[in-house]
């Protein structure tokens, strides 16, 4: 009887467990169920809760503002002016004596040309020169004789005549001579290189012992004086230039270093392989640091102009190409549409269009939609709240 006793004592004991995990159970739907209209009230959308089919999202209007902001360009230094340097006659080089980085004085030599062919050239003129300079010498010698015998009545005119033609032709002779003298010279001092201008030289195509021809280009020379800082922008930030026209250049390797450079030049054409667009800025004062080929920074203040910004979260990615979703609220539902961006910031978009203003953009939620998809706009506290979604 105790055992007994002691039985129906214990079952009650052991079910007492079972029987709360179960009241638990049947509790715990009504528990979740309390929390969830709580958080659907913090929300105020009583729609997501009773539609499973909705989503939640947060959206803003779409409107233009003033979009003005600093542009920095990456470009390099080079010189104004450029010089082609190429020899003026054909021939074999025979000695260079400049190399790539150096710099030159306008009169220096900078190469020099097997000079067989003019030397001989020259001989040839310098004796054709003696030449007619002796035969003038002796047409001379008989024109005086001539003159006298003709006063003294021992001549007669056609004689004289032809003595005085005769001197007129040799003088003749010797100033062709001459001429050809000073062509001859000139031809041999072809052979030496000179640039004309002081500069540095960028570059070299000749090698000692190549043959040449006249007029080919063997060097490149940039001369001395104002530099430019080359940039390499695209065709947008052309179209609209900076609100001042002087622009900041920086010296990368030493941003103490700085200059003020204004456009000097912009190319008409469009690179096709970067499509960019060439520009050169004018430096009003080259530091010395500033040497050619020096990587700079520019930073300039473009013009400001209307456009629509939205913000990263916006942004969406359909059929390969950027989009949004955009609200209706009429119909309550969503719908994607691609844009065109002019411009990434650091927090948000600028747009080229695919937006007007007035319309509804989502910018939270974009990972749940479809198209076509039924939303409920959350407010501004409760979405703050939702960031992650």
């Amino acid at each position: 009887m105790s055992r007994m006793a002691s039985l129906s004592v214990s079952r009650p004991s052991a079910r007492l467990p079972r029987a709360l995990l179960l009241l638990a159970l049947a509790l715990a739907p009504t528990s979740v169920r309390a929390a969830g209209e709580v958080r659907g009230e913090a929300r105020g959308d009583a729609a997501v809760l009773d539609d499973p089919t909705v989503v939640l999202v947060r959206v803003v209007q779409a409107h233009k503002s003033l979009v003005a902001s600093d542009v920095v360009l990456t470009g390099d230094i080079q010189a104004q002016a450029q010089t082609n340097v190429a020899f003026r006659t054909n021939g074999k080089v025979a000695e260079r004596r400049v190399e790539v980085g150096d710099h030159v004085a306008a009169d220096q030599v900078l190469a020099v040309l097997e000079p067989l062919v003019q030397r001989a050239n020259l001989d040839n003129a310098r004796a054709a020169l003696v030449s007619a300079e002796a035969q003038l010498t002796q047409a001379k010698v008989t024109f005086e004789r001539q003159k006298q015998l003709l006063a003294g009545g021992y001549t007669t005119r056609p004689t004289y005549d032809n003595a005085e033609q005769q001197l007129r032709t040799s003088q003749a002779a010797v100033d062709s001579a001459k001429a050809a003298l000073g062509t001859s010279e000139e031809q041999l001092s072809y052979t030496e290189l000179r640039a004309g201008v002081s500069g540095i030289v960028l570059s070299r195509t000749f090698e000692v012992g190549q043959v040449v021809q006249a007029g080919q280009s063997v060097m490149v020379l940039a001369q001395d004086g104002p530099r430019d800082a080359v940039f390499n922008v695209y065709e947008a930030l052309t179209a609209n230039p900076p609100e001042a026209k002087a622009i900041q250049i920086i010296l990368q390797s030493d941003p103490s270093v700085t200059a003020v450079g204004r456009v000097r030049e912009i190319s008409p054409t469009v690179d096709p392989q970067s499509g960019t667009v060439r520009v050169k800025m004018g430096l009003d004062s080259t530091p010395p640091a500033m040497t050619l080929g020096a990587v700079v920074i520019g930073r300039g203040r473009f013009g400001g102009r209307e456009a629509v910004v939205l913000p990263w979260s916006a942004l969406y990615r359909f059929d390969n190409r950027p989009a949004v979703w955009i609200y209706d609220p009429s119909a309550g539902t969503v719908s994607v549409r691609g844009v065109e961006i002019d411009r990434y910031g650091g927090t948000d978009i600028v747009l080229k269009g695919g937006v007007q203003p007035g319309e509804s953009v989502v910018v939270a939620g974009i990972q749940f939609l479809r198209p076509g998809q039924r939303v409920a706009v959350a407010p501004r506290s409760a979405a703050a709240g939702e960031g992650g979604r």
